[in-house]
């Protein structure tokens, strides 16, 4: 597969891009971020927004969190930093790990802040997670959007139009790029986070094993309610310049904030996703059906920040992308269906050029974690009806 120069970025990355250099899109705009971005005026801009939405009601904005680096370091930067009243919202997507309950409990404690959670029926999130993995090879649907649509729904019930999220995508991908000042809205929704499936298609795709009105925290919010509140939904990344390991020292010293390790992320990373325990199912069917994983999207990261050789990187990269995730049984237990069904669905999904070859594929070590993950056996099948030979029936 064809690589970006600098970093380790694959062409079979999401609207990546390659110049007559060979570099990619992300590296570019990396270089305009350091280069070309007067912070000063743009930390001023948010200023203004701030002074716009402060002490007008019950909340300064909403502030959703999931308990990892990113939006530990937002809730930090919007209280100590803005002296904003936050709403804290959090979508509870049934894949917490135990470290999370604890670092909230530092967090929440530390600043003071009110918390709102809201947690789907897991019954309906099994449907939706099968559902999306078996039409996108990705099985984050009711994550993705529950977690978006969600806040947005809390913003309109609690009457508060400023939302602050955390990077902006710019960092990582070329969804946006820096100049456009992306904003966290339905334009994005639709073109980043569902996948193409609304709410409405999921509850046709499950042909009634949930009801329309399960679905509601999956919906994005009416365009004539939020106009009507004003909502403003910005990233944070636009206004600050966003440096991961640099927050992560903060969150660390000043909140006491612990990392922990993930299944296919070099050790050194120990602050990289660490909230969720389908992560390292998720990064390995990334790898099936694109070829690259989480180490490779971290040191690419660090290669653009001057912080690691490119020699350096491919070698990590070798080491830790694509081992089957010692979580791969707890996951399929969680979605009854068998290892070669797994690959079987995500084979229809891979990105060419790449082939996937399940016979090179080493297994990866459990976490510590890992016998204290919630395995409770629901006694409800999960998706349509199998065939007499009890394979998931197939869909045109």
């Amino acid at each position: 597969m064809k690589r970006c120069k600098k970093c380790l970025t694959v062409e079979t990355v999401d609207t990546i891009e390659f110049d007559e250099s060979g570099v990619c899109s992300v590296c570019r705009q990396i270089e305009y971020k350091k280069e070309q971005i007067d912070w000063s005026q743009r930390g001023q801009q948010l200023q203004q927004i701030i002074d716009e939405h402060r002490n007008k009601g019950l909340y300064d904005c909403i502030l959703p969190f999931s308990g990892g680096k990113d939006s530990t370091f937002q809730l930090w930067y919007v209280v100590k930093e803005l002296k904003l009243k936050p709403l804290v919202v959090r979508f509870n997507h049934w894949g917490y790990r135990p470290l999370v309950d604890e670092n909230n409990t530092r967090v929440f404690k530390q600043l003071g802040v009110d918390v709102v959670e809201f947690t789907p029926s897991f019954h309906v999130v099994r449907e939706l997670m099968l559902e999306s993995l078996k039409r996108r090879g990705d099985f984050c649907w009711h994550c993705h959007t529950g977690i978006y649509a969600g806040v947005m729904h809390m913003a309109l019930r609690f009457d508060t139009p400023l939302l602050i999220w955390g990077e902006s995508t710019a960092e990582y991908h070329s969804w946006y790029t820096f100049e456009e000042m992306e904003e966290v809205d339905e334009k994005r929704f639709n073109r980043l986070m569902n996948q193409g499936m609304t709410a409405d298609d999921m509850f046709e795709f499950l042909q009634g094993r949930v009801d329309r009105r399960d679905l509601w925290m999956f919906d994005y919010p009416k365009r004539k309610d939020l106009l009507r509140l004003k909502v403003q939904s910005i990233c944070l990344g636009n206004y600050i310049p966003w440096d991961t390991k640099q927050q992560v020292e903060t969150i660390k010293r000043e909140l006491g904030w612990k990392g922990q390790p993930v299944e296919g992320v070099p050790p050194q990373y120990d602050y990289e996703k660490i909230e969720c325990s389908f992560q390292g199912m998720r990064d390995y069917a990334k790898f099936i059906k694109r070829g690259y994983g989480r180490a490779n999207h971290l040191l690419s990261i660090d290669i653009r920040n001057g912080r690691m050789d490119r020699e350096t990187a491919l070698r990590m990269e070798n080491q830790y992308d694509g081992k089957r995730p010692a979580s791969l049984d707890w996951f399929l237990n969680i979605l009854q269906v068998s290892e070669s069904e797994f690959y079987e669905i995500l084979e229809k999904h891979q990105v060419f050029p790449w082939k996937f070859d399940p016979s090179k594929v080493a297994s990866g070590a459990p976490l510590p974690d890992m016998p204290r993950w919630d395995a409770t056996e629901i006694d409800k099948p999960v998706g349509p009806d199998k065939g007499d030979e009890g394979h998931l029936k197939k869909y045109v």
